[in-house]
């Protein structure tokens, strides 16, 4: 009895300055109260100029906790330093791929989709092939890759990296390819479609592309 007693007429032992208010009556409000990064909604009673809000609601938006005995009441507020430890050591909310990421990847994909595109036209077509914009494409994808491992900054971004790197590789392994065999032999459009190293970069393309839609990263075996 004597606890709820206590709960009921005990109201506002914290002091918030809030300088330029000198009413001699009290004036209440609904306030949002932060303390150590956490908010709540509380009421506010302003007397004379000064600010108080109740122990319980206090409590409660610290994650705080109170105690009655006798006459005495016991606050123990939690300390910001535990809880930025907390924060700090808890999972980020988002797992998927940052933006950065995202659109440093995409790029990626846009060179090597451009890069094999210029190939299998070539040889579809009968055109040769040249060294100088094969290797142009390289050095652009590589770039392109480089910003994007950079951009890396959650757990989705960094598996992903290893993905893309991977695809980066085979294309390269394809241009090598191609390139040899033309100097040999015609390169025939059909022996193409059917190459192995061809259509694992065509699926890991398109489970790329998949992944960049869906913003989660899924592992797909045509990207290793």
């Amino acid at each position: 009895m004597k606890n709820k007693l206590w709960r009921g007429c005990l109201i506002l032992l914290v002091l918030l300055i809030v300088p330029g208010l000198a009413y001699s009556q009290a004036v209440q409000q609904s306030r949002t109260l932060i303390v150590n990064g956490q908010s709540g909604q509380v009421k506010v009673m302003e007397i004379d100029g000064r600010s108080y809000v109740d122990l319980e609601s206090l409590a409660r938006i610290s994650k705080g906790t109170m105690g009655f005995s006798g006459n005495q009441i016991t606050l123990t507020l939690p300390s910001s330093a535990a809880n930025t430890a907390s924060a700090r050591s808890s999972p980020p909310a988002n797992s998927g791929f940052s933006k950065e990421f995202l659109r440093a990847s995409i790029e990626e994909m846009a060179v090597i989709r451009e890069w094999r595109s210029v190939l299998v036209n070539s040889i579809e077509n009968n055109y040769p092939i040249q060294e100088d914009w094969a290797e142009r494409y390289r050095g652009q994808a590589s770039t392109s890759l480089g910003l994007a491992s950079v951009a890396a900054s959650t757990d989705s971004d960094r598996s992903a990296v290893q993905l893309l790197s991977n695809e980066f590789d085979n294309m390269n392994a394809l241009s090598v390819k191609l390139l040899a065999e033309r100097k040999v032999h015609s390169v025939s459009p059909e022996n193409l479609k059917a190459d192995p190293l061809n259509q694992n970069i065509l699926t890991c393309a398109r489970s790329l592309a998949s992944m960049a839609v869906g913003g989660q990263f899924l592992d797909d075996a045509s990207c290793h």
